[in-house]
């Protein structure tokens, strides 16, 4: 549809709206002046109802998703206030006059088309301020769009080039080459080669990150029984019997809890025998 056609479009709209909002002039004022209005309220009341339908319907096409469904109920609940007020203003004569009557012969009718009446300029303040502030901060669907698809488009491009981008390994050291002084002159020509001289590279240890395995570790002389015995034997020559426990010795001799228990009950038990004999002989 070219330009022409949809300002002729709305052109055509704007003027059935018009029309139809003078149809319903009457009809809302007369309520309104029947409900206490005094002339100028009954003069804007028609604004207040036909306007927030305007204003709905402008949200209803600006507005998507959630949005759009509040302004479309906004419009459809106050098109039905306007049909009803309409409705009753050609059903009640009197109302054509001006002044307060009843608008129904049944009491809680009647109340209950007051009640509308009077709700309309409330609900006016409340739903279009609502609308008014969803319309401010509706960011449109296409923007959004392009948004995000400009910055999918971003990262899709920083992770291509990190990908593209090989992981150069790091450069080594240049080594200079050194050139050999010249020998001292001889009798006879000597032609002198240059030499070059290769600098060692120091390659720093490692530290150990974990657990070392097993087959890496320094492997530490293993101690037989006796050996271990005899290393007890002379730490803990001086000794007293109290002194003498698997701890200590485990700590003395540097070796395992149950080795340690195992050297403190033989030297136990070897001082014990020293101990008999020295009795046998001191009683022959």
């Amino acid at each position: 549809m070219n330009r022409t056609a949809k300002a002729l479009l709305v052109a055509a709209l704007v003027g059935v709206v018009g029309m139809a909002f003078r149809v319903s002039w009457n009809a809302q004022r007369d309520v309104a002046t029947t409900v206490g209005a005094d002339a100028t309220a009954a003069l804007l009341y028609p604004f207040v109802v036909d306007g927030l339908m305007a204003l709905a319907l402008v949200a209803t096409l600006t507005l998507t998703g959630r949005d759009k469904t509040f302004a479309l109920r906004v419009l459809a609940g106050y098109t039905a206030a306007s049909l009803v007020l309409n409705y009753v203003h050609g059903l009640v004569p009197d109302l054509h006059g001006g002044g307060q009557i009843r608008l129904a012969d049944w009491g809680p009718a009647n109340w209950l088309l007051v009640l509308l009446a009077t709700s309309l300029p409330v609900g006016s303040i409340f739903f279009g301020s609502d609308l008014v502030a969803k319309v401010l901060h509706h960011r449109p669907a296409l923007a959004l769009g392009r948004e995000e698809s400009d910055q999918t488009t971003v990262n899709r491009l920083r992770s291509d080039l990190q990908k593209s981008t090989p992981t150069l390994p790091p450069a080594a050291a240049e080594l200079p080459v050194i050139e050999a002084p010249a020998p001292a002159p001889v009798a006879g020509p000597v032609e002198s080669t240059p030499v070059q001289a290769v600098a060692a590279v120091e390659h720093t240890p490692r530290r150990a990150t974990g657990r070392v395995p097993q087959s890496a570790r320094t492997p530490r002389p293993t101690r037989t029984p006796d050996e271990l015995l005899a290393t007890a034997r002379e730490a803990t020559a001086e000794w007293s019997d109290g002194a003498l426990t698997a701890e200590a010795i485990r700590k003395a001799v540097r070796t395992s809890s149950a080795n340690g228990r195992t050297l403190r009950d033989a030297l136990k038990a070897e001082r014990a025998a020293g101990d008999a004999d020295e009795l046998d002989e001191a009683a022959a």
